[in-house]
């Protein structure tokens, strides 16, 4: 039996395909600073739907060429499964974002379950092209596609970065009687004495200047500006808790310039790795705006 099956033409381009697609998802797992997936048991998952989705893109060609349509039709099977996928992360990430003491915040959550949904996507397609070019151009052909594959799929693993579409400039805070203002940008009132003394203390100030019209409207977007705070909380931490409405770290425009004042409380007040977070936030894929694009925005008034 084990001989007849290895007498099969496509058993060794479907074991090269299954194998370059889990060791694209392998690639793409990863646990950073935001700590997601959760360590082990969100990558086993994620593992899991991965190998899932390699043995499914290897088999699809194969089935084809054998006029098996009916296997195909496990693809929209599993177009399904990774849309459930993406709404465990969403409900998942809500759940978890309640208890937060800076929240992601929804658009964030919802690139974040996308992202996932995607990658599965991204698994299939290297398993498909592998098992492909091992048919129609021998093992090497197969090797080469994967590689190539892989390589893609790296390369779409990152987003673009806040760095790419504004400027970061540091900037001081200056409460003038009750106002808290970074720079010349309002922020809040604050009217305890002990809440200003701590943020003169623990507070730091950035001003964000948008590099054109497409970024000015992209930063505006409520959601991107709480990603800016997650991601500073989460790395150099953050300096209040529950029930301190004074002590919230807030970004707030600048109507008149499409600036962003950005007020910060670090548990670890460090302004050269507070600006590297920054620049390093991640253009939330559902907020990103191209307004010069429009053909309304080019014809004159």
């Amino acid at each position: 039996m084990f001989k007849e099956l290895l007498a099969n033409e496509f058993v060794f381009p479907l074991m090269l395909g299954f194998v370059f697609g889990i060791l694209c998802r392998i690639n793409l797992l990863r646990t950073d600073y935001r700590q997601y997936p959760t360590y082990p048991h969100g990558k086993i998952i994620h593992v899991s739907l991965g190998v899932i989705a390699s043995a499914l893109g290897a088999l699809a060609i194969p089935a084809l060429l054998k006029e098996n349509y009916t296997a195909v039709t496990f693809l929209t099977v599993a177009a399904q499964q990774f849309r459930d996928v993406r709404n465990m992360e969403r409900t998942t990430l809500n759940e978890i974002d309640k208890q937060e003491l800076v929240p992601r915040g929804g658009p964030y959550i919802e690139g974040i379950a996308m992202v996932f949904e995607g990658r599965n996507y991204l698994v299939m397609f290297t398993s498909l092209v592998t098992t492909s070019a091992m048919i129609f151009f021998q093992w090497w052909g197969g090797v080469i596609a994967g590689v190539i594959a892989l390589a893609i799929a790296s390369k779409l693993k990152s987003g673009k970065t806040l760095q790419l579409i504004v400027e970061v400039e540091k900037a001081p805070l200056r409460v003038e009687g009750k106002d808290l203002y970074v720079g010349d940008i309002y922020i809040m009132n604050v009217g305890l004495e002990e809440s200003q003394k701590v943020i003169s203390e623990q507070g730091m100030g950035f001003i964000l200047i948008p590099k054109d019209a497409n970024a000015t409207v992209t930063i505006a977007h409520p959601g991107q500006r709480q990603a800016i705070l997650h991601d500073v909380a989460t790395q150099l931490g953050v300096f209040t808790d529950t029930g301190e409405p004074s002590l919230t770290p807030l970004v707030k425009r600048d109507l008149h310039t499409g600036r962003l004042g950005v007020f910060l409380l670090p548990q670890v007040k460090d302004q050269e790795r507070a600006e590297a977070v920054i620049r390093a936030v991640p253009i939330l894929e559902s907020v990103f705006r191209m307004p010069q694009k429009t053909n309304a925005a080019k014809q004159e008034v």
